[in-house]
């Protein structure tokens, strides 16, 4: 199959788990800064929770572009990434209205953390299945951004439940690590074009 379906599927995906995250934004009762400042915890949830979908989004985008086809083994790969997002907007508002308590900034982590976990999956298969095209390959190399995210990750999950506010620093941290797009798949698609 040819990327442009699964990239097609995935982006109004990632579309819809947007659209959800912000409905979940209340409009506040009261015209003063009283009423806004209570739905600073939800807003900041929210703020973050779609950087993280918007990196997904962009990474995807330059993944798929660095290959030529899928496999059906791609196809599950990608859809359980698409799981994983998909209850972000879920984990994101039960952090903001809860005001960053334990269990929900822990939660929060565990699906950023099954995320990556199953982003470096797609990676594999999409390297495996990719018929030799080192491109990919290379671009991933040892993926060290991926492997310190997830340490991020488990990390910030354990300190949810001795400090929220630190983990919350954790995944932002996670977050400016990958805010700027993966130069490695930029990098494979312009040696891509260079051979052909």
């Amino acid at each position: 199959m040819k990327t442009s379906r699964l990239e097609a599927f995935s982006d109004g995906v990632m579309a819809i788990i947007i659209t959800i995250m912000v409905l979940e934004l209340k409009v506040p009762h009261g015209t003063d800064w009283a009423a806004i400042s209570k739905l600073l915890p939800v807003f900041g949830s929210y703020i973050m929770s779609f950087v993280y979908v918007g990196i997904y989004w962009n990474n995807h985008h330059h993944l798929l572009h660095v290959i030529s086809h899928v496999s059906g083994k791609a196809l599950w790969a990608n859809l359980h990434l698409l799981f994983w997002l998909s209850l972000i907007p879920f984990v994101s508002g039960w952090m903001g209205e809860n005001k960053l308590a334990a269990l929900p900034v822990a939660l929060y982590g565990v699906v950023l953390l099954c995320s990556a976990i199953a982003w470096s999956l797609l990676q594999w298969v999409l390297i495996n299945a990719s018929d030799g095209n080192t491109e990919l390959k290379e671009a991933v190399g040892k993926d060290w951004k991926g492997k310190l995210s997830i340490v991020f990750y488990a990390g910030g999950i354990g300190m949810a439940f001795l400090f929220p506010g630190l983990a919350i620093a954790f995944y932002v941290l996670v977050a400016i690590m990958w805010f700027v797009p993966d130069r490695r798949y930029e990098n494979a698609m312009q040696n891509l074009a260079s051979k052909d």
